[in-house]
This record gives structure tokens, C-alpha cells and sequence, in this order.
């Protein structure tokens, strides 16, 4: 058996991939057919897994630097430097501790963001075929060995280095090399003594087949690969900053700018208007500083943006960019496809039409009842030989290889009497014009019944013009007329009006010994067979989820290489458009101008683009991107890549794409269904809204903050210091993060797919989020805590001006007041919490028990703050006196006024909503 004489030594070591293939089969102790698995198997544990293995050293000390160096840190230095050349050495060094802790909590939340984003690769593994045990396999690429086969097709991404053995193929080799121009690698071609990358029978890990089929022989793995050697001198990874990270980063300067301008701005008022002495001075100007950072906000959007990712992938999208979960929140348009898409991808040969008429295939179909057919064992034949797929068959794991359509002509073949094995089919295969989805047509040369034979099967309307003759029923030919031709035709639109996709297949006796070198020679003069009619049911689930499109304002498009008879009848099943939708053909759009296009695309809701091929996908996604739309594009070809590049969410499909477009791919869908893409857009407005949510929270303390040092400052000295800065330390790290967070996992609003999407210019923070935080729900918060703060105060008898230090009488009662103001501001926080949940709904419509994480959150705040309050300990550091239970009765109702607040100013919001969802669904009626 193959390979099991031992393991070679690695390819680095003494093999010379560029010597003769029976000698590097002999290094190698491999043969044409590949490895067993057991040898296989034996292989790996003595290489490793095929993967490049990071060699950029160690990244956490640079991560952990960025944290102490971002806009808000630079602040909290500021505050503390401040607070340090004044003598006030307690409070600068508790605010080095926040900035620490801060910096630890953001490092170890962006250390779980980009774990959580990394092992998305887990589930789109790589995969590869190849030959083992004497037939294909698709394996995971990571499992591949130095000796193992490869079978090399369009669009597959090559996995390790390899020596062609049979074939040509294109490659992309710009991995590797630079160059943009696609390379010609054969078996046939053979360099000895040049470098690797220049031998025209190797090709490489990392470079891409776009087009061509061939076999080839591993001879190098993970990092002794071409790619592992450019890897291991050289390996730059980079975190992507997304487009709302750079967002908020850019508040981030705005909020420190406020707080500086402000901070000069009072420092002069608090010294000579207001009188106070330097120190307190001081201690107004670091309380300013500090009650404006928000610390927890930029590691709480990476957290809620990664977390949002790998709850895509359990929906079934593969969001591979943190920052394509924005986009998906604002998508107005989606173009996709038909097959695999909205249909379920599972086809069968309905019907079969030969000249003898049409016949449909049931399970009673054998060949017996079909041998005296004539042309219908030609069809059959074209069939099977015209083909690359692999059915499942007994000592195989039950996986079928290959297209769907190409497994269901397969399986009819069968049925029909022409049984063919994938060897068979191979040796009497001479040469292949892969399927061009340009043309529309897949050709093969084969011997077979005593001569060379021309086997095509494509689109009718690509097949006919290139027909001259007609097979009869008794096997005889005749010339195929105009009126014969029309005929054919009548029967293509009839059967798809039924929905069916309708292929039609032809054959040519080759009288030349010489095979045909061009595509053009091979495909001329055929003699038109049949048409096979497949049955591809739609999805069940998209006929809901096109109707959540049209709630939620988005646009489908079909852009589909079907007949447009075909995809109008599966448009019209799953609720796309109307019987009198426009279809746009491929010859249609080719012929027009970009100012027809665009017109069309303005005044035409919903499309079918019919027989469209590649570049027609790109041309539509330009067109809508110049229009302000924000684009869907779904693909799965060589040729889908750049429109997928193109469109603002590529989307792919996992099981039916190809490696190429996979990568070019903004998303990727695991089960390749169109209703997962409406989930995902859903997914994406309601994790978009979350952001937002937790960021109105976080800014809805600014205020509150801030007014204990503004009244201290314009109080003169008349007025004692509301919160001192530990105090508000204490409250910045101890209670404010962890509800951010479960913020972040709050369920969709009601109503969250009937609004129109969101604007692409539209920002993350509004104007209307940042008065609703600083000037609605901060100022009630900050008006309670202060009245709180007032209370005890004046029930102790002060009056303005009276002392509050140590050893006055009424230091105590002041103490209990700068209490009463730090859990004023605790309760005004879970007030704010549960305001926050909701936008624009009422809280009791989303439940007010449904984030349990919340409410977790919520409970440890109030633990930590009455640790703060009555622990002895914290007493001391933080100045804090245990307060009556009368004190606390009077905070209780503080959540309640600020919760109750807002849920009347969203029902305000609520009243004037239906005049704008009229205007919405009169515009896109």
C-alpha cells in the first residue's frame, strides 16, 4: 500500500520538488492515488497540523500599554499629576489605582474580544480534496501531508505546496510574489534548477486556483511552505479598528477637550470669584477631570461588537470583521441569489424533454422502460460524462462530492440507464472546458461507443445558437430548423414557468484523430439532444423573512444566472415583487447605459436581474453604493469575488462557495440561506442599539458627576463639598461597569425590524442620545442627589457657610450627606439602567426580569455600595458614614423618578411615531 514502507523526511530536508515525479513520489513513499488514511493519520502526528505557527513574540505588553495611553487615561494622569503637585497625595495615588484597575479591565475585555473574533476560524475551516484510500476526500486543510494528492479546481485556495501531476491550472500567486497577473501552472511544463516560486509544474499554500483542474503532490506543509518561510521571517498582525471604535475614540478627545476647557474655565472662577482657597481649588479641578472620564467605554464596545459576532455565528453568519456588525444594522439593500439561496439547493430531475416528447421522472423510471429512446440515452449519457460529481456509493462515509445540480443529472443518468462510475468516467475522459459562467456552458471531450465524442451542457439559450442538428427518438439526426428551434424554445419557457431550472445538453462525433485545442472548436456544429428540467423547492423560512425585508424597509433584489421565467416563478413563491415585477436579462443590462441602470434601480423597488452573470453583479453593486444605498451582495463564484469586495456586506456561502469568494466575503453563511441574512441585518440593529444604549448610560453619569464640583465651585465656600473625589472613584470603578455590560445583551426591541434602516452617514452618538443623557437623565439624577445631599444637611441645622471639617459638629451630619449623595447617585445609576434598555418602547413590553445580567449587575452594585457605606474600612478611605434607615427610605424612590421620567418621554416619542411610519409605508407602498 502506499506510504507504508515509513514516513519521509521533511521536504526541507532532502527533497527536491522540482526532480522527476516518480522520483518524488519515491521520496515521498506516495503514488498517484494518493495516501491511505491510516498512513495519512501517521503522517500528521509526525509533521504536525498543516498551519503557520505565530512567531511575532509576545503582543500583551503593547495591548496593555495602549491602555494607559488612550485620550481618557491621558486625562486621569492629568487629574492625578494635578493632584500630586498639590500634596494631595491620597487622592492622586486613588487615582492612579483607577487608572490601573481601568487598564486591567480593558486589557482583559479586549483579550476576550480578540480570542472571541479569533476563533471564528473554527468554524470555517479550510478545507481541501484530495485522494485517499483510492477516491476523494474532502478534508480539513490542517490535516494535510507531505505525499497526499491533491485534486486542484476552480476557485479551490491550495493549501500546501505541491508538484502538479496531471492538468494546468491558473494560480493567483500575489500572495506570494506580488504580481496580479494569474500564472499558468501544467503537469506538462517541467523546470529544474530555477527558483521554486518560478517552476511552472509547483504551485503554493496560499495562492488561489481561479481556473483550470489538476492533481497534485504535497511535498511541503505548514511553516515549510513558501508562505511559512515569507511567515516566519516576517509576521505583522494588526488589530482592525472599526469604523465606531474610531467613532468614539474621537469623542473620547471631545470628552477630554470639554473637561480641560471646562476645567480652566471654572478653575479661575473657583480661586477669585468664588474665593477658595488653592487646595480646594485643586480638589474642584481633579473632581472635574475625573467625573468626566468614562472609563469603561471603549473596552465595553469591543467586548458588546465581539460577543454581538460570535452570537452571528451561532444564527449561522460568520461576521469576520468586528466592524461589519455596524454595517449590518444599516443595510437597505439585498442582492441575492436563487439557487442554494432562496431555494433549498436540494435538486432532482423533474421532467426530462427529448423530441419524443416531454417525461417526467419518478421513481419508476428505469431502463427498461427507456431502452428503446433513443435520445434519451444520449441525454443520459451527457449527462454522466458531462460531470464532475461524486455520488455517494457503498464504502464511502456517505458524502456525496460535488455541485448540486451536477449530483441530480447524476442520479438521473442512473435512473435513465447510464450507471457510471467516477473512475470510469475519468479514463475515458480526454480534455474539459470548465463551466464558464460567462458562457454558461461546460464542455467535455470522451471516448466512448468506439469514438471521441464533444459532451455540453449549459444554458438553453447558450446551447441552441450552437446547435446545427437535432437528435430524433430513434437516434437518427436531422438539420434543427427555425421552426424547430422555436419550438425547443416554446418548451425551455414552458417548463420554467413551473419554476423548474431547465439545462440542455448536446453532443458532437469528433471525425478528427486530433482533439480540439479551443473551447470555440469544441463547442460549434453540436447536435441538440434534450432538456433535463430540475425541481429546487424554496426555503420554507424565506418566504417570512422577505417579509420582514419589506417591514423593515430593505430591498431584494435577484441577481441570478436562471432563466428569468425560472426565477420570476421562485421570486413570486417566496414574495418577491408582483407577477408584473421588472426582469432584467443579462443581454438587457449588458446593452444598458449606466443612466438607464440607475434609473431603473431608483424607480423599481424590487428586480430580478435574470442570466446575469459575474460582472453584472458588480456593475449593480456600484450602481446602488452610488445611490447612498448600503449593499448586500451574495456570491459564490471565482468571479463573485470583486462584487462581493465591492458591495458594503459580501456575503458567501459555506457550503456551496468557493475558498476565493469566501475570502473576499464580508460575511459567510454556514447553512448558505437567505432568511440567515435577514437574521444577521436584525442581529446587527439590535447590537448596534445596544451600543448605543450602554453608551447613553455611561454619559447619563457625566452630569451627575460633574454638578457636586460645579456647586462647590459656585457655592463660594458657603456651600461644603457634595462628593469628595474618592467618593466618586469609588463609584467610576465599582459600580458603573458591570451593567454597561449586560447592556450590551439586551434583547431586540419590539418593533426593531419595522423601522427604516439606519443611514449610513448616521454616527453611533447623536445629538438627541447626548441631551437625552447629560440634560434629561443626568440632570434628574444629579437634582436627586443633590436634594438628598441638601436634606440631611439642613435636618442636622446647617446653614450655608457653617463649618463641616473635622471636629465641627456637624462634620458627622456632613459625612452622612456626601453618603447620601454617593448612593443618590448608585440609585440614580439603576434608574438609569432600566431607562436605558429601551429606546422607544415601554420597558413592560420588553419585560422588566428578561436580562437577568442586568439585574446581577445591579445587585452587585448595591452590594459593593453598602460595603462602602457601613464597612469600617471603607468608612475611613472613603469618608463615608453609615446612614439611617429613614436616609435610605428617602433614595428608594430615586430609580423610580428617573425610570418613570423617561418612560413618559417615550411615550411622548411613542404618540408622534405613527405619523411617521404612515409617511414610511406611503413612500415605499
Amino acid at each position: 500500500m502506499p506510504g507504508e514502507l515509513g514516513v519521509p523526511e521533511p521536504a526541507s530536508v532532502s527533497l527536491d520538488p522540482e526532480e522527476r515525479v516518480e522520483l518524488l513520489l519515491r521520496d515521498l513513499r506516495s503514488t498517484r492515488e494518493g495516501l491511505t488514511t491510516r498512513e495519512a493519520v501517521r503522517r500528521l502526528v509526525h509533521y504536525g497540523p498543516n498551519m503557520l505557527r505565530r512567531r511575532g513574540g509576545r503582543r500583551w505588553p503593547g495591548e496593555l500599554a495602549r491602555q494607559f495611553t488612550h485620550p481618557l487615561a491621558l486625562l486621569l494622569w492629568a487629574a492625578a499629576l494635578l493632584a500630586w503637585w498639590a500634596g494631595i497625595v491620597a487622592v492622586a495615588l486613588a487615582v492612579v489605582v483607577v487608572i490601573v484597575v481601568n487598564a486591567g479591565f480593558a486589557f482583559v475585555q479586549e483579550m476576550q474580544a480578540e480570542r472571541a473574533v479569533e476563533a471564528l476560524a473554527a468554524y470555517l475551516p479550510e478545507r481541501a480534496k484530495v485522494l485517499r484510500d483510492g477516491r476523494e476526500l474532502v478534508v480539513d486543510a490542517v490535516d494535510l501531508v507531505p505525499g497526499d494528492v491533491l485534486v486542484v479546481e476552480e476557485g479551490d485556495r491550495i493549501s500546501a505546496d505541491a508538484r502538479l501531476i496531471t492538468g494546468g491550472v491558473e494560480v493567483d500567486l500575489s500572495a506570494l510574489t506580488g504580481e496580479s497577473m494569474p500564472a499558468y501552472r501544467s503537469a506538462d511544463l517541467t523546470d529544474v534548477h530555477v527558483p521554486l516560486l518560478q517552476a511552472r509544474d509547483l504551485v503554493f499554500s496560499g495562492t488561489v486556483c481561479t481556473e483550470g483542474e489538476g492533481r497534485a503532490l504535497v511535498f511541503a506543509t505548514g511553516m515549510h511552505t513558501e508562505l511559512g518561510r515569507i511567515a516566519a521571517l516576517s509576521e505583522r498582525v494588526e488589530r482592525e479598528v472599526s469604523p465606531l471604535e474610531s467613532q468614539v475614540r474621537r469623542v473620547a478627545w471631545l470628552i477630554a477637550l470639554i473637561a480641560v476647557v471646562t476645567g480652566l474655565a471654572f478653575l479661575p472662577i473657583a480661586v477669585y470669584g468664588a474665593k477658595l482657597p488653592f487646595h480646594d481649588a485643586v480638589v474642584f479641578a481633579v473632581g472635574l477631570l475625573v467625573g468626566n472620564v468614562p472609563e469603561g467605554l471603549l473596552p465595553v464596545i469591543t467586548l458588546a461588537l465581539a460577543l454581538g459576532v460570535r452570537e452571528l455565528v451561532r444564527r449561522g453568519a460568520v461576521v469576520k470583521r468586528l466592524s461589519a456588525v455596524e454595517t449590518l444594522g444599516s443595510a437597505d439593500v439585498i442582492c441575492t441569489d436563487k439557487t442554494g439561496t432562496l431555494t433549498e439547493n436540494r435538486m432532482h430531475v423533474a421532467t426530462v424533454w427529448t423530441r419524443a416528447g416531454p417525461q417526467r421522472l419518478t421513481g419508476a423510471n428505469t431502463a427498461a422502460g427507456t431502452a428503446d429512446d433513443g435520445a434519451l440515452a444520449a441525454l443520459a449519457a451527457v449527462m454522466a460524462r458531462c460531470n464532475n460529481a461524486h455520488p455517494v456509493t457503498d464504502g464511502t462515509d456517505g458524502t456525496a462530492i460535488g455541485d448540486p445540480t451536477e449530483l441530480a443529472l447524476l442520479e438521473a443518468a442512473d435512473r435513465l440507464g447510464h450507471a457510471i462510475t467516477p473512475a470510469d468516467r475519468e479514463r475515458a475522459r480526454r480534455r474539459q472546458f470548465h463551466f464558464d459562467p460567462v458562457l454558461k456552458l461546460m464542455s467535455t471531450v470522451d471516448e466512448r461507443d468506439h469514438g471521441m465524442w464533444t459532451d455540453t451542457k449549459g444554458a438553453p439559450e447558450a446551447v441552441i445558437p450552437r446547435c446545427s442538428r437535432i437528435l430524433q427518438s430513434d437516434a437518427r439526426t436531422q438539420p434543427l430548423t427555425e421552426d424547430a428551434r422555436h419550438g425547443v424554445e416554446e418548451q425551455v419557457d414552458a417548463l420554467a414557468r413551473q419554476g423548474l431550472r431547465v439545462l440542455a445538453m448536446a453532443q458532437r462525433r469528433l471525425d478528427a484523430p486530433a482533439l480540439p485545442e479551443a473551447r470555440a472548436e469544441a463547442e460549434q456544429d453540436l447536435t441538440l439532444i434534450g432538456l433535463a428540467a430540475m425541481a429546487d423547492p424554496p426555503r420554507p423560512e424565506v418566504a417570512d423573512a422577505v417579509a420582514q425585508c419589506h417591514r423593515a424597509g430593505i430591498r431584494v433584489i435577484i441577481v441570478t444566472g436562471d432563466h428569468a421565467l425560472t426565477a420570476a416563478a421562485v421570486a413570486h413563491q417566496v414574495g418577491i415583487g408582483s407577477p408584473h415585477t421588472r426582469v432584467v436579462t443579462g443581454e438587457e443590462l449588458d446593452r444598458m447605459p449606466e443612466d438607464d441602470l440607475d434609473h431603473l434601480l431608483r424607480n423599481h423597488r424590487e428586480l430580478i436581474f435574470a442570466r446575469s452573470s459575474p460582472e453584472a453583479k458588480l456593475r449593480i453593486a456600484d450602481a446602488l453604493r452610488a445611490e447612498g444605498h448600503v449593499v448586500a451582495m451574495t456570491g459564490d463564484g471565482v468571479n463573485d469575488a470583486p462584487a462581493l469586495r465591492r458591495a458594503d456586506i459580501g456575503v458567501a456561502m459555506g457550503r456551496s462557495g468557493t475558498d476565493v469568494a469566501r475570502e473576499a466575503a464580508t460575511m459567510v453563511l454556514t447553512d448558505d440561506n437567505f432568511a440567515t441574512i435577514v437574521t444577521a441585518v436584525s442581529a446587527g440593529r439590535r447590537i448596534y442599539d445596544n451600543i448605543r444604549k450602554f453608551i447613553c448610560y455611561i454619559f447619563a453619569h457625566t452630569t451627575p458627576e460633574v454638578t457636586p464640583f460645579l456647586v462647590f465651585a459656585l457655592g463660594g465656600g458657603a456651600i461644603p463639598l457634595p462628593l469628595n473625589v474618592l467618593q466618586l472613584l469609588a463609584f467610576d470603578v465599582g459600580t458603573e461597569t458591570l451593567p454597561a455590560l449586560a447592556l450590551g445583551r439586551e434583547r431586540a426591541e419590539p418593533g426593531l425590524m419595522d423601522r427604516m434602516p439606519r443611514p449610513r452617514s448616521e454616527g453611533v452618538i447623536r445629538g438627541s442620545m447626548l441631551l437625552r443623557a447629560w440634560l434629561f437623565l443626568g440632570v434628574i439624577c444629579a437634582a436627586l442627589q443633590m436634594a438628598g445631599f441638601f436634606t440631611v444637611l439642613i435636618h442636622a441645622g446647617w446653614h450655608p457657610g457653617d463649618p463641616t471639617g473635622p471636629g465641627a459638629p456637624l462634620h458627622h451630619a456632613y459625612q452622612q450627606a456626601t453618603t447620601m449623595t454617593f448612593l443618590g447617585m448608585v440609585a440614580g445609576q439603576i434608574g438609569t439602567a432600566f431607562a436605558a434598555r429601551t429606546d422607544h418602547a415601554s420597558l413592560r413590553s420588553i419585560g422588566v426580569f428578561t436580562n437577568p445580567l442586568l439585574l446581577w449587575g445591579i445587585g452587585f452594585e448595591l452590594a459593593l455600595a453598602a460595603l462602602f457605606i457601613y464597612a469600617p474600612p471603607f468608612q475611613h478611605l472613603l469618608g463615608t458614614a453609615a446612614l439611617t434607615p429613614a436616609m435610605v427610605a428617602l433614595v428608594i424612590p430615586f430609580p423610580f423618578v428617573v425610570w418613570g421620567a423617561d418612560e413618559l418621554r417615550r411615550w411622548l416619542v411613542r404618540r408622534r411615531a405613527p405619523a411617521s411610519i404612515a409617511a414610511h409605508q406611503s413612500r415605499h407602498a
